[in-house]
């Protein structure tokens, strides 16, 4: 035990040890046979610790994020890094101010503090389980520093979201998502939600890393659904802006005859 804490603390200076996708290794993932690690890589990335900090600093603001670490929904991941240094750096071309702003996925965050310290008026979703911690970060690093108070709240991805999230209620200048996409059985229910909150007028921007075969079919359905343009390409992580195909959109709801 006394081994494995020096360990960590070598490697973060909040004793964590977190394993995404094999990227870093534990001293619990080497007691594992090579089969029990294979399986766990087979369906989703894997955590080990139970609870952790990470500080960072964007748009000249530190922001400190707690991460529930038992589950890899309220972990933060390499897009997320990448969507927010970004959104720092590209204000021009995405001006967030006075912009209502849905994050589908997000997880503890980071990514909605981002676009809240950028002025934006900011809704962050998530299942249940993860809202508490994320309503806790987005307020302890936005409060008293921003134009609009960020708003969190519960959302699963399907059909279900046209009850929840009626059309006529609901209605967002950018939609945000980064690492949403990995070996999972919700795809096809993620690409409904994506569409269903992209309409005309609404920009999606969706940052994603790379790491099994299933990402690369959700990215060509994702460009056959969609508008898209390649924002930027850091190698493993890609940053997509979407807009709906306004010709099937008007279809859709006004059918011929």
């Amino acid at each position: 035990m006394q081994k494995e804490e020096e360990e960590d603390e070598d490697e973060k200076d909040d004793s964590e040890t977190t394993v995404i996708d094999g990227e870093e290794e534990s001293d619990d993932k080497a007691k594992e046979t090579e089969p029990q690690q294979q399986k766990k890589q087979a369906w989703a990335p894997t955590t080990y610790s139970t609870f952790g900090k990470e500080v960072f600093c964007y748009v000249g603001e530190e922001i400190s994020i707690l991460e529930a670490l038992d589950s890899y929904g309220a972990v933060i991941w390499p897009a997320a890094l990448a969507l927010c240094h970004y959104l720092e750096t590209n204000v021009e071309q995405l001006n967030l101010v006075d912009k209502a702003v849905l994050e589908l996925g997000a997880g503890p965050g980071l990514v909605s503090i981002v676009a809240t310290l950028l002025g934006a008026w900011v809704t962050a979703t998530d299942l249940p389980e993860i809202i508490g911690n994320l309503r806790a970060n987005l307020l302890r690093n936005t409060r008293g520093r921003c134009r609009y108070t960020p708003q969190a709240a519960a959302l699963s991805w399907g059909p279900d979201v046209e009850r929840t999230y009626p059309r006529t209620v609901y209605r967002y200048d950018y939609v945000l998502a980064a690492d949403v996409v990995y070996h999972h059985d919700y795809l096809e229910e993620l690409l409904f939600t994506m569409r269903y909150f992209c309409r005309p007028g609404t920009t999606l921007i969706w940052a994603n890393k790379v790491r099994f075969p299933t990402d690369l079919v959700f990215t060509e359905d994702f460009k056959n659904t969609f508008n898209t343009t390649l924002l930027a390409d850091m190698g493993e992580v890609k940053i997509f802006m979407a807009t709906c195909r306004e010709t099937e959109e008007h279809l859709k709801h006004h059918p011929a005859g």
